[in-house]
């Protein structure tokens, strides 16, 4: 199956659909009525044949006003914690209202960062995904905001609708938001033309991103959008962005086609696609010239061209690799820990043994365990 136009998303056999916050939630009151005519646009996609998992916002905006915080429940973690913890009630409860009436079933799923970054939970979260699917479930799935702290979050739905999709095995997601999708310069300038399509996330494609969000009620922008569509494009996976204001956005979209498309640009395999799209490395390996001559043409991250070791990280946790410039070349599973690194850091495989007192392994991160930017 290939998507070549937003309106053709229909066609996909399983679709990850995110609502923000700014759509569901207007001065602190939730728009009803819209997220009725979005229940009609999921039953509609049901009734062709298409699975649907929601990515939903608005806990900590919903909670907010409730709880009478300031600054929509973002002033401190403290707020938002807090604020989700009793918004995250509500919004489960206008799910389960608006899909009743079509006989749907919302399934809420809380998830960390961690659900999705260790690989076993990954898995699991896989599992659960797949068997509310199967049951006739729409799962509702939104980032467990009471819990996470600033450090170990995903920090926006975008990039969490991606990760999702990866684990549910879909073939696109729908990024709704309150834009029509990504523009070549912020579209509040004049002159600003919509991208309809983008093969491939560069840095001349992130150099377009207007990095705020315009409602200030979410914690995602075009550039978190940008970073969803990295995650998607390396897993095979299509991503749409498109403008859900209006009521029955999906289906608006179908009929209209209006939004940005992103291509996929890889058929990864699941090891790979969940390794490219991990969030959270533990440190960072930095490389020499030759090295990162060396990784462009498939190569493993070998000790002599390591330069610099940065974090305290065991064997088997996930490792960014930087170029002599900071650029960032990709991540991957270290097969030494931090200190071991430090140890044999430039070292040739000969003196390898010596420092390490054992054999050497065949690389500091093999290629069948990385993934490269």
């Amino acid at each position: 199956m290939t998507i070549a136009d937003p309106s053709q998303l229909a066609s996909a056999r399983r679709l990850v659909v995110k609502v923000g916050s700014a759509l569901l939630v207007e001065r602190g009151s939730p728009r009803v009525e819209w997220l009725a005519s979005l229940a009609a646009d999921i039953a509609m996609l049901r009734a062709k044949g298409v699975e649907v998992i929601v990515v939903s916002s608005g806990a900590i905006a919903l909670g907010a006003a409730r709880l009478g915080l300031a600054k929509g429940g973002r002033g401190s973690l403290a707020d938002a914690q807090a604020a989700a913890s009793v918004g995250q009630v509500d919004l489960a409860r206008l799910w389960c209202d608006a899909l009743a009436p079509h006989g749907l079933t919302a399934a809420q799923m809380l998830v960390t960062i961690g659900d999705l970054e260790d690989r076993r939970r990954y898995l699991n979260a896989a599992a659960t995904l797949a068997r509310l699917v199967e049951a006739g479930a729409i799962p509702v799935v939104n980032e467990n905001d009471s819990v996470a702290t600033e450090e170990i979050r995903f920090g926006d739905n975008d990039r969490l609708a991606a990760r999702v999709a990866q684990a549910a095995g879909a073939e696109a997601v729908l990024l709704l938001s309150d834009v029509d999708g990504l523009y070549d310069r912020s579209p509040k300038e004049p002159g600003a033309a919509l991208v309809p399509r983008v093969e491939g996330v560069t840095p001349e494609i992130v150099a377009m991103a207007d990095g705020g969000s315009s409602s200030g009620l979410g914690s995602g922008g075009m550039l978190a959008k940008l970073q969803a569509a990295r995650i998607a494009e390396r897993a095979g996976i299509a991503l749409v962005i498109a403008n859900g204001t209006a009521s029955s956005p999906v289906a608006a979209l179908l009929a209209s086609g209006t939004g940005t498309l992103f291509v996929p640009q890889a058929d990864a395999s699941a090891r790979k696609a969940w390794l490219g799209g991990r969030l959270a490395p533990s440190g960072v390996i930095t490389v020499d010239a030759g090295c990162v001559e060396a990784l462009g043409k498939g190569a493993s991250l070998l000790a002599p061209g390591m330069t610099a070791v940065d974090g305290d990280f065991a064997r088997g946790d996930l490792v960014a690799m930087h170029g002599p410039k900071g650029e960032r070349l990709g991540q991957g599973l270290v097969e030494y820990t931090a200190a071991e690194c430090r140890a044999i850091l430039g070292l040739k495989q000969e003196a390898q043994a010596e420092r390490l007192g054992y054999a050497p392994r065949a690389a500091v991160i093999h290629r069948d365990h990385m993934v490269r930017e």
